[in-house]
């Protein structure tokens, strides 16, 4: 079974940081592209950052600069280290594995709130 799971999240306050961790099993993980996306009440989804197998990473232009996200194919697992936190970071954070168009597994979130 494919599972997918997401922790880290919690509130902060804004110019701090965060540290989301996705573990992903029941697939060969080295192989799969890893997302972290993010949707605010009212908001669309959002791809935050994602990192290729080979180790490519793309960026929202809202976050580079602030964002890191990294992979340890020997832990099956992807994190998403947040600095700089900003109100408009608040949303839910989700995890994506992906291998070309025909699989998509996703975590069911955590829940990042940046407040004073």
């Amino acid at each position: 079974q494919v599972q997918v799971v997401e922790s880290g999240g919690g509130l902060v306050q804004p110019g701090g940081s965060l540290r989301l961790s996705c573990v992903a099993s029941g697939i060969t993980f080295s192989r799969y592209t890893m997302s972290w996306f993010r949707q605010a009440p009212g908001q669309v989804r959002e791809l935050v950052a994602s990192i290729t197998s080979a180790g490519g990473t793309n960026y929202a232009d809202s976050v580079k600069g602030r964002f890191t996200i990294s992979r340890d194919d020997a832990e099956n697992t992807v994190l998403l280290q947040m600095n700089s936190l900003k109100f408009e970071d608040t949303a839910v954070y989700q995890c994506r594995a992906s291998i070309l168009a025909q699989r998509y597994y996703w975590g069911q979130g955590t829940q990042v709130t940046v407040s004073s």
